[in-house]
């Protein structure tokens, strides 16, 4: 199952969305899945079948690559351009589209990063942690869709970086 799962993450990256970058902006959606999968490979590779908890992993990682990237997008989507890649925010002059994305993916990300701890895969370490996780992360976000800066946008893809390592961390360390 493993092996599988990693075929179709290498067909799906290399031969669906890296076409698509330059076709249409559902490239981002699309390009999520993939890079969604590594849980669901280390996950069936160490538990030989995929559950709730695996799929919860896969969404949490799904999730959080749209303000990740939304991010990057309206940050360098000049250079987007010049390389001929299509993206929301080519098309977003003033940045409201991109960042209203930004927090409702946040807002999402969110309600995913409490479903291990409702599901019993994680603790109340977990939870309190995933919960100001979040609520920051959000807040980033909430923030960049009401100043539409550069600056703002910034501290989005910063805590976007920190968040992910931070939250799985919050899992290793409530199951140790």
């Amino acid at each position: 199952l493993a092996v599988l799962l990693g075929c179709g993450t290498s067909g799906l990256y290399l031969f669906v969305y890296t076409p698509l970058k330059t076709k249409t902006s559902l490239c981002t959606a699309i390009g999520a899945i993939p890079g969604a999968f590594p849980p669901l490979i280390g996950w069936a590779a160490a538990k030989g079948t995929l559950d709730l908890n695996a799929i919860l992993l896969f969404s949490i990682l799904f999730a959080w690559q749209f303000p990740h990237f939304l991010a990057i997008s309206w940050l360098y989507r000049d250079d987007y351009r010049r390389g001929g890649f299509a993206m929301v925010s080519l098309l977003d002059t003033d940045g409201k589209k991109t960042t209203t994305q930004i927090v409702g993916f946040s807002a999402l990300l969110l309600i995913l990063s409490v479903l291990p701890f409702v599901s019993g895969l994680t603790g109340v370490v977990y939870l309190g942690g995933a919960v100001f996780l979040g609520t920051l992360f959000f807040w980033f976000g909430l923030k960049a869709a009401l100043r539409c800066s550069k600056l703002s946008t910034r501290h989005v893809l910063r805590a976007s970086v920190a968040y992910l390592p931070l939250l799985l961390i919050l899992m290793i360390i409530d199951k140790a």
